[in-house]
Order: structure tokens, then C-alpha cells, then sequence
């Protein structure tokens, strides 16, 4: 892809046919002489193979000329450097993009296959853990639709995010395979191989009188492997490229050793390089875990400036317009190591002076922020740093003295503010501030909501705010409509489509022409029959996975996210036990039948994370075989959630829990694929859920609980969770049945250490919004008795659902960040 000839005239393939009949024959000519296979014999994965080869094709085409037409306009270009990149299946997004579903389906039919059945059979790429890696996968996709040109960076993960699987409730992780046969998406860029570098030392070079110059012999190396994706922007005007590294050792094997027969030693090398990509977050519990995770961070931060400042020298003579034709992003402080090896590279590698390396580095990178909790904001032991980046520590503190002496001198800042903005942290043993770091190496720091970013610049980044009042703005996160609506529900897209037109294909914020159908009662149900149809789908998912029958017609109230004590699924746990005591003392009551379905994964080091998961399971185990309840109220925790498992669930929903403690969820973006879809909202005053209130409107959604605000002044003040436990019955029963082990009876106290907490502390502020979040949830059952009024307020959600496209979010990034 990369413009390595000089300009000469070269013939260009011809536009490939997107005719049925010529699909279908080069299906066949993939199948046979790509794949090797006839096809009275082929498999369904060969047939997924042949038609991801043939759509590739195409892609290619556009993908070739996108590349040609920047180097054509010298236009900035954008690259976002992230440790997640969570892309879900390709096909569908793809065939949809270039706009040739119809003709793929009649195409494939037409052979005798389903493009359904073997889409189901494309591997999730495992590149993500959760919101962090959906929201750069949009990103990503808008970037192409909007006409940015763009490159993402990440890390090309053999097994990614574990496989979750349930062992009597309890999570297990397991390898998840997804490259064990190939990715047929990618094509390996040898060319585009960098040395990587750890450990060693700096050595001081010059004369008395010269400038001395800095030069770091790594004690280990190891190279960097690019391996491209292309992404396909809407109707397929732009293509852009996911570049992820791939990890390989400089001696794959130490032949003397294995001539010595230490045939498992001969292979440490390779061992060692390959599993810098063999794990997405290595378990960092240990000191062995901390300084795998500080070597990936690093390896792929490396690789990518060198690939970035390669490209730009193509072009260029020099560094001096970097900042003019190169915008990078950093996605959160997992790449924020990137800033030293910026300056490294320019000032050790390129000839450039400290302080023009520093201004170029400014202007070029910008920084956002995901993350209101301290312990988040990644920070690494200072010899652990030192041992692995000696340069980099050399540089860190030549920032930190910068910064320093320019808080101390020009805006006199006290003590108690320097050791805040100071790079290292001193409090206890010494660490790296990656937070603070990607802050002053950038000349923009943004939050990823409107209540996000104000609270940024009052906690984590208060004294940083001071010092750079500028600098801190907010981008409210979006999602992209084509994987969000179009792909994962297509009967609403079409019924919207017959509505109001096809304007909101091509601009999302169209779709508030439905408005006017909200309460139609004709629209009303067609877009019911939708729904069921989707719950429907899921129902039996559940079924054929787990052997559990759900009834559609009950409210689908559903939790999908990172398992975490913040974003509260246990709140909504002790909730539904509350509710199954309810339904059995008081049968004669008209009770909404209910079925709460959570999925997510917790991290493998997080005890009360997994606890909570097992607590569900243990709790469905119970609620669901008990007569009594009728089948009033089913829980279902489904295992492995993944893009694909949350393309099937977001257009299900009735019900989107969005819980967490106010102040602590920077945005969300689950929120807005519910809601796009026509769920009902129950959620706190937290991220981007304040936004979407506004949006929607105080009549279309269920709000409870303390504000962000009341939540400071509550701990600040001294929270009683004790008392207040003690003064409400409902959560008092659900609380004891949970510590005395009515769900556990074969371990009573399994989970009286998870209660305590409650009862003691009550971070997370479960207690504290227990009641609130009740009786909103019996505000819910009142609408959802009266339909028309239900189906008038979930319409009004997708109608106005439009300003959140991630469409909107990377024009805002456009203009008022990356200037491109």
C-alpha cells in the first residue's frame, strides 16, 4: 500500500462486476484454485473463505486508490494508536459498505449456500476487552466513511481476550483461537518490519566541546511485523488500513544450544518475542505480568512512530511540518509511553534538538482519557521502567523538569501541586505517571462525555487543568449506524427506510423524522413485530447454548458490559433478589414478567468481579427452577460475550440497564446501541447518559439515584451504608438471603465478604441508590403495561438517537482537533 516507485504510468485493473452471476463465478474460481477445493465437496468455512476472497477483491480496488489519492493531495493524515481494536466480524460490515449484500446473497444462493449460515462461522478477531476497543473499531470505521484518511495501530494478538466459559458458574478462561485458521482479511507487510528495543544502557558520546548525544544499546531486540486490514467507510469512498504488529525474534532459534540438545532452551527467543502478541492484558498481578504488559505497550508504541516517521521522510525532507501532515491519537495511556520514544526517535535517531523535539511532539500527539478512577490511569515502578527504557526514563525526567520549573516559576504553584502534575509519583514506592504523561505531551487532552470532561478538569487532572486551562475539551463518544442498526437489525432499518426514506443512511441525524411516527399506531406495531422477531432470535440462542427456554413476550431487561463493581451489576443482582421475594409473597399481585439477561466478562486478577458472576449463576440457578415464581422472573448469565453475542442481544432489549455509580463511567457507548435500537434506558445520571436525557428526552428515559456531585459530598461526608440497610426492608432480606447462603448452600459464606463490603464501605454506592433503583424499575413495569405508551417512548429513543454517531464524534475530532 505504501507509494515506494516513482511516478510512472501503470495500467489499473479494471472495475471488478458486482453481477450476481460473476460473483458467483469467482466465488467458484477462489474456491478451486485458491482454496483447493471442489465445490461438490466444499465446507461451509470454505465457502466463507471463497466469498471473503472475492469481496476483498473489490475492497482492494478503492482501498489502493485511497492510498494513491493521499500521497496525490499531501492531505494530514490521522493515526490511532490503541491496545484494543475490538472489530467483530468483517464480512457483513464490509459486503454492506461496498453496498453489495443483495448480489452476495443471490450470488451464493445461487450455488446453493446461505450468506447467513457461513457469516455465523467468521471468528470474532479477540482484540478488545470491551468499550475501549468497540469505540476504536467505530472510530475507525467513521474515519473511512467521513473521509479522513487514517491508519490504526495495534497489536496483531494470537488469542486476544480469554474465552469465557462457566464451570458450575464460575468464570474460566481459555485461549480464544481466533487465528488458528488464517484471517483471510489481512496481508502481511514484510517490508514494514522495525527493531524493537528493551533493557541495555545509554552511552554518552561527544567532546568537550560538542553537544553530548545520547545513544541506547538495548540488551534485547526484537522485530516488528505489520500486518494490514483494510476498513471500508460507508458506500466504500474511502478505505483505510488497521495495521496490527506481529512479533518475531531476530534468531527464531539458537542452533548450538539445540545441537546441544537443549532443545526447549534453543527456542527462548522465539518464545520471548512471540508472546509480546500472544495475550491481550496479561494478568498484571505479578511483577512478571507488569513488565509484559510495559513491553507490549512499548512494542507496538515503537513500531508504529517508526512506521509513522518512515512515511513521513517519504514525502518530506524533514520533521518541521510533522505536526501539519500528522495527527496522532492516543487511545487512552496504554500507548502513552509513545511520547518518549517520539522525542527518542527524533532527537536520537533524526539529529533534532530537545526543544524542537519537544514542541513537534506537542503539536502532533493528543491524548484522550477514558477513565475517572486513579487506579486506571496506568502508572509503572520507576525501576521497572528503568530497567526495560533507560532512554525513556533519561527523557521522562527531562519532561518532568520542564514542567516543573515552569509550574514553579510562572505560575508559582504550591507543594501540594507540583508532587500532583509531577511525572513521578512519590507517594510510596516511585512510578511513572502514564496519565500525566500523555497530558503534557500533548497539545489536546479530551474526555469521552459532556460530565466526563467536566469532571476532569475538578479530579485526575485538576492541577494539570491549571497549569494548561486549554487544553482539556470534550468529544462525547458516538457509534457507527451501519454495524449498530443497519447490520445488526435490518428489518428496523428497512421498516425505518419505508418510513422516512434512506436520508438516514447516509446522515444519522435523519432519523428524527420518525418522530412523527411515535405514535402511530400502525408504526407502533410493525416496529413491535421487529422486536419480538429479535427476542425471538435470542430466545432460541439461549436455548440451543444453554438449554434455557425464555419467553418472548416477557420484558427482556438486559446488562451487557466489563464485569465491575462500579458499573454495578450487583446492584441490579440484589434487585431481581429483592423482586423474586416480592413475587412469592405476594402472587395475587399482577407482576410484569421479566427475564434479566447479563453477559461480560471480568478481568482474570478482579476476585470480586468473578464472584459477582458466579452470584448470578448461582442466583438463576435458583430463581429459575422455583414453581413459585411462575416464570415471572428468569436470570440468565450467557457466557463469552463478544461483538458478535452483542449484535444479537442490542436489538432484543426492551429494557437497557446503564447503572453505574454516578461520576465513575466515562461515557458508554452500550447506551446509545440500545437505545439506536429501541430499548428504554434505566440508568443513573452518569457519562454520556446525562446527553442522551437531553437528547431524548426526561419523558423517554428512567433516571434514579445520587448525581456524581451528591456521590463526592456523601463520601466525603462519611457514608453509613449500615443505616441505611437497616431502614429498608426489601434490600435488608435481599442482602442477608445473598451472605447467609440461600444461593450458595454448598458454600454458606461464599459470598458474605462481597455483602460486608456493602455493608461496610459501600463504594459503589449499591445501598445508597438500592431504593431509588427499585422503584424506578416499577416505574418501568407501569409502562410497560400500557404499550402504546411504551413503543411511543422507545420509537422516540431511535428517532432521536442520531447526534450519536460516531460519525458526528470524528467530524468534532476533525475540526477541532486533528485539523485535517
Amino acid at each position: 500500500m505504501e507509494n515506494t516507485r516513482p511516478n510512472v504510468d501503470i495500467p489499473q485493473p479494471t472495475p471488478r462486476s458486482t453481477q450476481p452471476e460473476i460473483l458467483a463465478a469467482e466465488i467458484i474460481e477462489r474456491l478451486t484454485y485458491r482454496i483447493g477445493k471442489d465445490a461438490q465437496v466444499a465446507k461451509p468455512h470454505d465457502w466463507l473463505t471463497a466469498a471473503i476472497l472475492v469481496v476483498r477483491d473489490r475492497i482492494i480496488d478503492r482501498w489502493m486508490e485511497s492510498t494513491r489519492r493521499v500521497y496525490r493531495t499531501g492531505d494530514k493524515r490521522v493515526y490511532y494508536l490503541s491496545l484494543e481494536f475490538l472489530i467483530g466480524r468483517l464480512l457483513r460490515d464490509a459486503v454492506s459498505n461496498l453496498g453489495v449484500m443483495a448480489e452476495l446473497k443471490e450470488a451464493l444462493a445461487s450455488l446453493g449456500v446461505d450468506l447467513n449460515v457461513i457469516a455465523g462461522l467468521e471468528p470474532d478477531a479477540a482484540l478488545g476487552n470491551g468499550g475501549l476497543g468497540r469505540l476504536a473499531a467505530c472510530f475507525m470505521e467513521s474515519m473511512a466513511t467521513v473521509d479522513i484518511p487514517a491508519y490504526g495501530y495495534g497489536i496483531r494478538y494470537v488469542h486476544g481476550l480469554f474465552r469465557q466459559q462457566m464451570a458450575d458458574g464460575w468464570q474460566v478462561e481459555l485461549p480464544e483461537t481466533w487465528l488458528a485458521h488464517g484471517n483471510p482479511w489481512e496481508f502481511e507487510r514484510r517490508e514494514s518490519s522495525y527493531e524493537i528495543g528493551f533493557g541495555g544502557s545509554v552511552e554518552t558520546i561527544g567532546g568537550y566541546d560538542e553537544p553530548p548525544r545520547y545513544v541506547w544499546k538495548p540488551a534485547e531486540r526484537v522485530i516488528a511485523t505489520a500486518y494490514d486490514t483494510p476498513v471500508v467507510g460507508w458506500r466504500a469512498h474511502r478505505v483505510n488500513t488497521l495495521r496490527l504488529w506481529s512479533a518475531q525474534p531476530i534468531d527464531p532459534i539458537l542452533l548450538d544450544a539445540f545441537n546441544a540438545g537443549d532443545h526447549i532452551g534453543a527456542l527462548r527467543e522465539s518464545n520471548k518475542a512471540e508472546s509480546l502478541t500472544r495475550v491481550l492484558y496479561p494478568a498484571d498481578a505479578t511483577a512478571a505480568g507488569q513488565e509484559l504488559r510495559l513491553r507490549q505497550e512499548y512494542f507496538f508504541s515503537s513500531a508504529s512512530l517508526q512506521d509513522i516517521l518512515r512515511r513521513h521522510l517519504q514525502q518530506y525532507p524533514d520533521f518541521t511540518n510533522l505536526a501539519d501532515k500528522v495527527a496522532i491519537q492516543l487511545n487512552d495511556t496504554h500507548p502513552a509511553v509513545s511520547i518518549g520514544e517520539m522525542l527518542r526517535l527524533l532527537i536520537d535517531v533524526h539529529g533534532v534538538e530537545f526543544d524542537d523535539a519537544w514542541e513537534i511532539t506537542r503539536n502532533t500527539f493528543s491524548y484522550t482519557n477514558h477513565t475517572l478512577l486513579p487506579e486506571a490511569l496506568e502508572s509503572w515502578p520507576v525501576p521497572l521502567f528503568e530497567r526495560l527504557l533507560p532512554r525513556h526514563m533519561q527523557l521522562v525526567y527531562a519532561i518532568n523538569a520542564k514542567i516543573l520549573l515552569e509550574a514553579r516559576k510562572e505560575k508559582r504553584f504550591t507543594e501540594t501541586q507540583i508532587r500532583s502534575i509531577s511525572l513521578i509519583d512519590e507517594n510510596g514506592d516511585r512510578r511513572v505517571r502514564m496519565g500525566n504523561l500523555a497530558f503534557v505531551g500533548s497539545h489536546s487532552t479530551n474526555g469521552v462525555s459532556a460530565l466526563h470532561t467536566d469532571l476532569m478538569k475538578v479530579t485526575v487532572f485538576s492541577d494539570l487543568h491549571t497549569l494548561y486551562p486549554t487544553r482539556i475539551n470534550n468529544k462525547t463518544n458516538g457509534i457507527t449506524p451501519r454495524r449498530w442498526l443497519m447490520q445488526c437489525n435490518p428489518d428496523l432499518t428497512a421498516l425505518i427506510r419505508d418510513t422516512i426514506g434512506e436520508k438516514f443512511l447516509d446522515d444519522t441525524e435523519a432519523l428524527r423524522d420518525l418522530d412523527a411516527y411515535a405514535d402511530d399506531a400502525s408504526f407502533q406495531e410493525k416496529f413491535a413485530t421487529i422486536k419480538r422477531a429479535n427476542k425471538v432470535q435470542l430466545a432460541n440462542l439461549v436455548g440451543s447454548r444453554m438449554g434455557v427456554r425464555l419467553d418472548p413476550s416477557a420484558m427482556f431487561d438486559i446488562q451487557i458490559k466489563r464485569i465491575h463493581e462500579y458499573k454495578r451489576q450487583l446492584l441490579n443482582i440484589i434487585e431481581a433478589v429483592a423482586l423474586y421475594d416480592q413475587i412469592r409473597s405476594h402472587p395475587e399481585l399482577d407482576w410484569v414478567p421479566r427475564v434479566k439477561l447479563f453477559a461480560g466478562k471480568a478481568a482474570p486478577s478482579y476476585h470480586n468481579a468473578k464472584l459477582i458472576i458466579k452470584l448470578a449463576n448461582d442466583v438463576a440457578r435458583v430463581i429459575n427452577n422455583d414453581p413459585a415464581v411462575r416464570g415471572l422472573l428468569k436470570i440468565v448469565f450467557i457466557p463469552n460475550y463478544n461483538v458478535s453475542l452483542a449484535e444479537v442481544m442490542v436489538p432484543a432489549a426492551d429494557l437497557s440497564e446503564q447503572i453505574s455509580t454516578a461520576g465513575m463511567e466515562a461515557s458508554g457507548t452500550g447506551n446509545m446501541k440500545f437505545a439506536l435500537n429501541g430499548a428504554l434506558t434505566i440508568g443513573t445520571l452518569d457519562g454520556a447518559n446525562v446527553e442522551m436525557r437531553d437528547h431524548v428526552g426526561e419523558d423517554n428515559i428512567v433516571i434514579f439515584g445520587m448525581t456524581a456531585e451528591e456521590v463526592a459530598n456523601v463520601r466525603a461526608a462519611g457514608h453509613e451504608p449500615r443505616q441505611i440497610i437497616e431502614g429498608s426492608r426489601e434490600l435488608a432480606q435481599a442482602l442477608d438471603a445473598i451472605a447467609t447462603g440461600v444461593f450458595s448452600p454448598d458454600d454458606r459464606s461464599r459470598f458474605a465478604g462481597l455483602i460486608d463490603g456493602i455493608y461496610n464501605h459501600d463504594w459503589f454506592m449499591v445501598a445508597a441508590d438500592f431504593d431509588a433503583y427499585a422503584a424506578a424499575q416499577r416505574t418501568v413495569d407501569q409502562i410497560w403495561t400500557d404499550p402504546k405508551s411504551w413503543y411511543s417512548k422507545t420509537i422516540r429513543n431511535t428517532a432521536r438517537m442520531g447526534w450519536f454517531s460516531s460519525d458526528r464524534t470524528i467530524r468534532q475530532y476533525a475540526s477541532e482537533i486533528w485539523r485535517a
